[in-house]
């Protein structure tokens, strides 16, 4: 192992990138809550000053992608469509497959200009997490409690809240509803043939009315839809752990990409007036959709590789900037306090720095665990015995 990649498996490192992303976090998160005194005066500056101090937050995890790891990006998609990526409104359909798909997606997002005011349908308990719940509330995210009847209402108007947006967003679904488990796929699948289904294979069974609900939403804002497909090569399970070690690893997306993980993403930009409005229709589209999608990720199985042009999107370095400011304003006053309570020799101070430190790691392992797969929810697990929404 060389010097570099030494440093960045060190534990020292790991509590220095995450004190910095903390305290930052805390800070943009106060300034956003006094923002919110715009929000009667001048509502679009509201969202023009959240989608920058959002980006502040977001892209400090982008920069682990992609300057710390050094994921390799690679996009695999229609060169007639690239132009488009970035400046117009979409809605993106990922797969939920691991750890850090979320990741993948805000490193797309950063390639293509969007990643301050890109927009997700989430579950309800994100919204208390510290420093990332409390900035998408400010982002006006839409947040559910994946109970269709208490949801429809709430998700409707949130949704038709985005239609004078002032700046271009992607909104990314998740129409599964869940991340993959084998377990929750041998349910989803029994769904399937109770329902006279196409069984699928790599992918659950889609849940159509939210996706149908914000096509709804959201017709004459957004232009496309962008199905997405994210893989990582040589059967790699990334996890946040392991970029935050400094490991690279192979990342494929279909029809975008991102990160300096060997990582690929085949997809297809499909314009919207091609989306059924009815409800019905919409949702058999959808059932289409993931059985195409099935397909493809059975050809990249089978060959390694994507049915598309294969384009690397450059890196920004703004993401890097953002994250030396944050270290270079940050650091200086943690050090000199280091120094300061050394030398002043009480034990009873370095007691408290040690359990202040033992604190902020326990912390930092609790966040990266809201991220593990064998931590995620159950939801899913039981619906052999709940109708499929």
């Amino acid at each position: 192992m060389d010097i570099v990649g030494f440093l960045k498996s060190q534990f020292i490192c790991h509590l220095l990138i995450c004190y910095i992303f903390i305290v930052s976090g805390l800070i943009i998160n106060f300034i956003q809550l006094f923002t919110l005194i715009l929000w009667p005066i001048n509502k679009q500056l509201f969202r023009r000053i959240n989608c920058r101090l959002a980006y502040c937050i977001s892209s400090q995890m982008v920069m682990l992608l992609e300057w710390w790891s050094g994921t390799d990006c690679t996009l695999y998609t229609d060169p007639e469509s690239y132009h488009k990526y970035g400046k117009e409104n979409a809605i993106v359909i990922l797969n939920h497959n691991f750890e850090i798909d979320f990741l993948c997606g805000w490193n797309f997002c950063e390639r293509f200009g969007v990643l301050g005011s890109s927009k997700v349908l989430a579950k309800k308990e994100l919204s208390y997490m510290p420093i990332i719940g409390w900035m998408w509330y400010f982002l006006e995210i839409v947040f559910c409690k994946r109970k269709w009847e208490e949801d429809r209402k709430t998700v409707m108007q949130k949704l038709l809240n985005l239609r004078d947006y002032p700046e271009n967003f992607w909104f990314l679904i998740h129409c599964e509803g869940t991340r993959f488990t084998e377990q929750k796929h041998q349910i989803s699948m029994q769904v399937a043939e109770a329902k006279g289904l196409p069984k699928l294979k790599y992918h659950l069974l889609p849940r159509t009315k939210g996706f149908a609900v914000t096509v709804q939403c959201l017709r004459n804002v957004v232009s496309a839809v962008y199905d997405s497909t994210l893989n990582f090569r040589n059967n790699e399970n990334p996890t946040l752990l392991g970029v935050l070690n400094g490991k690279k690893y192979h990342a494929d997306l279909y029809y975008l990409i991102f990160f300096n993980f060997s990582c690929f993403t085949i997809g297809r930009r499909i314009p919207l007036e091609e989306v059924p409005e009815d409800e019905q229709e919409c949702s058999n589209w959808l059932h289409k959709l993931y059985q195409e999608k099935d397909a493809f990720q059975e050809e990249y199985y089978r060959t390694g590789t994507y049915p598309a042009v294969p384009v690397v999107p450059p890196r920004r370095p703004w993401t890097l900037f953002n994250w030396l400011f944050w270290a270079l304003l940050l650091l200086y006053p943690l050090f000199k306090l280091l120094i300061n309570m050394i030398n002043s020799g009480s034990s009873l101070t370095l007691a408290s720095f040690a359990f202040v430190i033992v604190m902020a790691s326990v912390g930092v392992r609790w966040m990266i665990g809201v991220t593990e797969i064998n931590k995620g929810s159950t939801y899913g697990n039981n619906d052999n015995k709940q109708k499929q929404k």
